[in-house]
């Protein structure tokens, strides 16, 4: 199991969900290769493109993240992805506890529209992204 303990942790998701503040994602982290204690690493308002940026090709990472966009010129929605970050250059050992650990991290980080697994920085690209979110959203006028 995962150690998602820290109270920082659940600070940070409230403050990515809140209209009140401009933070829109979160970075979780584990303390050592060894440890599977989760830590909050980073927080952000600067949207995917600064999350990208943040993400270590060597590490396994969990971020949240809310993503805005238009359905069309009079709207405009706000969803919420779960990233699941697995490095190009992860231990095995780490790959293959993410499938476990991610149910632990979903305890936490509840609230989400879809989960996005992210093996490359382009993964997280903003526009596939929201492709997928107006598919899993229902209706669809513009023929998405």
């Amino acid at each position: 199991m995962a150690d998602v303990s820290d109270p920082k942790i659940d600070e940070a998701y409230q403050d990515v969900r809140s209209d009140k503040t401009d933070t829109n994602w979160l970075l979780l982290d584990y303390e050592s290769d060894r440890s599977d204690k989760l830590q909050l690493t980073a927080t952000g308002s600067g949207g995917l493109e600064e999350l990208r940026e943040h993400l270590d090709d060597g590490r396994a990472s969990y971020a949240y993240v809310r993503v805005q966009y238009a359905n069309d010129k009079e709207s405009k929605r706000e969803k919420f992805i779960l990233v699941v970050w697995i490095g190009p250059n992860c231990k095995v050992m780490r790959k293959a506890k993410i499938s476990v650990h991610s149910a632990d991290v979903k305890s936490v980080l509840r609230v989400y529209s879809i989960e996005v697994p992210a093996r490359e920085k382009d993964d997280l690209k903003e526009e596939p992204i929201i492709v997928k979110l107006r598919k899993a959203g229902g209706a669809s006028y513009d023929g998405v």
